[in-house]
């Protein structure tokens, strides 16, 4: 499992723990032994040898590979909400290190469990200044959390769609903790007798204290172990400075472990990088023209792009190839300094972002023959009022129409919506198209010497949904395999003289009853593996 897997599995669980502590502060809107109550059902999940093992091997390995995050970062410098993440991160174990030395550590030495009795009554009433410290840790541990799951989350395609809910659930959960707090808090203040905690044993608080002092200079050490290697790579690159040159005799030295691509932006050179610079897409790619001997070999990674592209052996990836010596260049997809720009600041749709659609194709069959019968205004009418029916119906299921592409055309499904849904309008989207054509013939029957009749092919899965074009001629549109193949779908259609032929993957989306129908394992031009299609010859036997 890659270490960005690793790091995010263990950042899941220390929040599913925290969760679970923040809902338990919460109870305290009812009553303290509520709390307790509550606490004990937790403590079987959270305290078990499973539950502790995972949980503390969780912090433990989230907080190495953090320390290995920061390493590994040519330069400081990122985005504030990077920033941010970062620093609540470091500060988390120093706020906490108290409270959990002195509930879990203690529990494990001596035996002795501090609930929520014991604890609200040393942060309420003996040490008020503890307890707004402890409450400020929770809240930045919380924090940290969110920012994590938002960095996880917000490139997936629903995101948008409850992002709203997601950021109340972010605001009420600690809120709804710290109200807990001060109610559990204010329940013991009033009535101090019936809450009077049993005395830990006196010997070991000394042992804790040095307990707690081992913790803060073990953080410190390895926090202070990550910058010192750091600046201690920054030293020796500085002696080991690697000169890349650019087409046009264009120089750029960088130390010794910098990227090509980082090499780029650090003076300010314009290098396409459509996914970020994480090896996900070959945009940055350069053909090594002097120097290729002797680097580093490409990383599984950067060789299973490269392969899928057919690349030659002397093209690379700049943001995976760190030189190991002097070499030079040339950006195979060369872009302007205004396109730079625009890549660098655009947002994540502009940029190109994955997501599930189901993609409509649709053609009118003989069209070519219907215009030499029909003078060339006549042919410009019918084609035009042809669209109309198309655009209405797109529009009308909640698509995007992406393109007309001479008598046919591409529409999208799924920018918006979840992938079931998408694939049930583009369905509809199909069947509208075909109403509409045949009222078309019955409008035009005199003017017609052959019907029109139009052929519409489906298929869902991903595509890379952006901004792309030339000015313009830009716009939203989506590529990849699932585009490719809803075209071949089309095709087929035409073939048999189909209406429809709807991919088993739309079918099984939107839930279809094509039982009356014909299915197919289709072989697609262009495609390795086949593709399971139902074929409908006519579109209205499917609402008999």
């Amino acid at each position: 499992m890659p270490l960005r897997e690793i790091r995010l599995n263990s950042g899941l669980v220390l929040a599913a723990f925290l969760l679970t502590h923040f809902g338990n502060h919460a109870l305290g809107l009812f009553s303290v032994q509520v709390m307790e109550d509550m606490r004990q059902v937790l403590n079987l999940v959270w305290r078990n040898p499973l539950g502790t093992f995972l949980l503390y091997g969780s912090l433990f390995v989230h907080f190495i590979l953090a320390l290995e995050a920061l390493f590994k970062r040519q330069t400081l410098r990122m985005p504030f909400k990077e920033a941010a993440q970062l620093v609540l991160g470091l500060s988390i174990p120093f706020l906490l290190v108290p409270h959990v030395v002195g509930t879990r550590v203690e529990f494990s030495l001596t035996g002795h469990d501090s609930g929520y009795p014991d604890v609200i009554r040393g942060f309420w009433i003996i040490s008020p200044a503890n307890g707004a410290k402890q409450a400020l840790a929770l809240v930045i541990a919380w924090l940290h959390v969110c920012l994590g799951v938002y960095f996880w989350l917000r490139a997936k395609h629903w995101f948008g769609r409850y992002a709203i809910l997601l950021y109340t659930i972010a605001l009420l959960v600690p809120v709804l903790a710290l109200l807990g707090f001060a109610e559990a808090g204010k329940e013991i203040a009033s009535d101090p007798e019936r809450f009077v905690p049993a005395p830990g044993p006196a010997e070991a608080q000394e042992m804790l204290a040095g307990i707690r002092l081992a913790f803060y200079a073990a953080f410190a050490a390895l926090i202070g172990t990550a910058l010192t290697a750091r600046g201690i790579r920054a030293y020796k690159n500085l002696s080991t400075n690697i000169r890349i040159t650019y087409p046009g005799a264009q120089t750029v030295t960088i130390p010794q472990g910098f990227s090509i691509l980082e090499g780029s932006r650090l003076v300010g050179i314009p290098h396409q990088s459509a996914c970020g610079g994480r090896g996900r897409c070959s945009t940055c790619r350069v053909r090594v023209v002097k120097g290729l001997d002797g680097q580093p070999p490409p990383s599984p990674q950067e060789l299973a792009t490269l392969n899928r592209i057919k690349a030659d052996p002397d093209i690379r990836l700049a943001c995976q190839l760190r030189p190991a010596h002097d070499l030079s260049v040339v950006p195979v997809l060369s872009v302007g300094r205004a396109r730079m720009l625009d890549l660098v600041t655009s947002n994540q749709v502009a940029s190109g972002r994955e997501r599930e659609l189901a993609v409509l194709f649709c053609d009118l069959r003989g069209f070519t023959r219907l215009t030499e019968h029909q003078l060339p205004f006549d042919t410009v009418f019918i084609l035009n009022r042809y669209f109309e029916v198309v655009g209405q119906a797109v529009e009308e299921a909640g698509g995007h129409l992406d393109k007309f592409i001479g008598d046919g055309a591409l529409a999208l499904f799924g920018l918006t919506t979840t992938p079931e849904s998408a694939s049930r309008h583009a369905f509809e989207a199909a069947l509208r198209i075909i109403e509409g054509v045949e009222r078309l013939n019955d409008a035009f029957a005199s003017e017609l010497d052959h019907p029109l009749r139009v052929v519409v092919g489906l298929h869902a899965g991903a595509a890379v949904v952006g901004d792309m074009g030339y000015g313009q001629a830009r716009g939203l549109t989506a590529v990849g395999d699932t585009i490719n193949a809803a075209s071949r779908l089309e095709n087929l259609a035409k073939e048999l003289s189909a209406e429809l032929v709807i991919s088993d993957e739309v079918a099984r989306r939107a839930r279809l009853d094509l039982s009356g129908c014909e299915r197919r394992t289709v072989a697609v031009r262009g495609r390795a593996a086949p593709i399971d299609a139902w074929i409908v010859l006519r579109a209205e036997a499917l609402s008999e």
